[in-house]
């Protein structure tokens, strides 16, 4: 089925003016893969999702929690009995099914877990034990390994004799008797090789494998830099317990992007959540931001007496804050990408600084003629034009200062920037706008 008619079909089943029935409902889901049946409950608003997901069969489910979000993968497994829960997800993979289970209440997963035979428990058991934001709560036990004193002969045997390959298998791993880890063999290598060579002549020994408590990020990080398909993942002896695979880390990439986007404005929630839920995870932040806002407010207040005398000030302030808060949301973005890519430390942020230090003044420069000519032409008076072109200036490089350093302070303490940065930063920008801009008229005006 191609692109298009998916789309068509998602749009049919979506829409509610279509007045499809429940037979007709299920044949388009037959016509879908888990990943867009998955979009499509993403899509759905909570009554309408749950009746799609009603319509799905017990051994179709399992492959469809897995691609969905936390938050409306534990909606709708709280909706499900244990039996058909483990029903669902005793034909996935182990980090999928440690995916969706970490997720359940402890009792739950221990009830999900004795209805599973005494092998596949202790497999999953074994993988809940990793957090899920290492290479531990990852890593598939799928794993295809060699002694190095075999031939190729002999793997290629042993290759055609497993009938099918784990998927995204582009390498076998080679360890020693006591699986330790030494290397990994290309299956192109095995192809073309001579068959009576060993494993030990053309293995590649150089690669370092994942340990499996390194951070997911970072796991992420090595795959993209080093255009990976699959890692060995070992553990703290050098054993191998495992592999990633790149499917896994496109989850890790999808995921941390869409955490930072919505961490920036304070939101974290479903698309479609209700609207008990959805104020409950806004109201935090939106309560931080009126205390700033009450900061900003005060700082006015010290001026009262000029504003009082000069009305025409309290027209213009705005203008100085709004600029200064764009402008730092500008340097905060920039930093928060490349703090999430890994690309800023210690031995570049000085020259980061001084790059965003001369971009705001540059921008400075064009934006205070601006605003001067306007406010010259406006109001008639040069000193007021002077001083908000002073302030502006003043608040840019401002706005630099905090679009930096705030992420940095953030990360130090172990908070997140993404969700506290763009709150912080407009606090500093707003209160440097209003000192500068009538600070300097009281200085100059009164």
């Amino acid at each position: 089925m191609d692109i298009e008619e998916n789309k068509n079909n998602l749009e049919i089943i979506l829409d509610d003016s279509s007045d499809l029935s429940l037979n007709q409902i299920r044949r388009l889901l037959n016509k879908m893969s888990s990943s867009e049946i998955a979009h499509a409950l993403e899509s759905s608003p909570p009554k309408q999702r749950k009746l799609l997901f009603s319509l799905l069969k017990t051994d179709e489910e399992g492959d469809v929690l897995f691609e969905l979000g936390e938050e409306i993968q534990q909606d709708l497994v709280s909706d499900i009995s244990d039996d058909e829960l483990t029903e669902a997800v005793k034909e996935l993979e182990l980090d999928e099914i440690v995916d969706i289970l970490q997720n359940l209440p402890e009792e739950r997963t221990k009830m999900v877990l004795s209805k599973m035979s005494q092998i596949d428990r202790k497999r999953i058991e074994k993988g809940l034990t990793y957090p899920d934001n290492t290479a531990g709560g990852l890593l598939n036990t799928d794993v295809i390994s060699v002694r190095p004193k075999n031939s190729i002969e002999v793997v290629i045997k042993y290759l055609r004799d497993q009938g099918e390959l784990p998927e995204n298998t582009d390498k076998i791993f080679v360890v020693n008797d006591d699986n330790e880890y030494l290397g990994e063999l290309a299956i192109s290598k095995i192809i073309t090789a001579i068959p009576s060579m060993t494993v030990r002549e053309i293995m590649e020994t150089e690669i370092a494998p994942l340990y499996v408590d390194q951070d997911d990020k970072e796991v992420a990080t090595i795959f993209e830099r080093n255009n990976l398909i699959s890692s060995p993942v070992v553990n703290e002896s050098n054993q191998l317990i495992g592999r990633i695979t790149i499917d896994d880390v496109v989850d890790v990439i999808r995921e941390d992007a869409d955490q930072n986007l919505l961490g920036m404005a304070g939101v974290a929630e479903d698309t479609f959540a209700p609207p008990g839920r959805a104020a409950k995870t806004r109201v935090f932040w939106l309560t931080m931001n009126l205390l700033t806002a009450f900061i900003a407010s005060s700082t006015i207040n010290l001026f009262q007496d000029v504003l009082d005398k000069i009305v025409y000030l309290a027209i213009l302030m705005p203008i100085v804050a709004s600029m200064g808060g764009v402008a730092a949301t500008q340097t905060l973005t920039i930093v928060l990408r490349g703090l999430t890519l890994e690309q800023i430390n210690t031995s570049n942020i000085r020259w980061l600084f001084k790059r965003e230090l001369a971009v705001s003044i540059l921008n400075g420069i064009v934006l205070s003629i601006l605003v001067g000519s306007v406010t010259y032409i406006w109001f008639q008076q040069f000193t007021l034009a002077i001083l908000i072109s002073c302030a502006l200036v003043i608040n840019l490089i401002a706005s630099v200062a905090a679009g930096i350093f705030v992420p940095l302070i953030l990360r130090n303490f172990n908070q997140d920037p993404a969700i506290g940065g763009s709150v912080v930063v407009t606090t500093v920008t707003d209160v440097i706008g209003f000192l500068s801009f009538l600070g300097l008229a009281t200085i100059y005006l009164i």
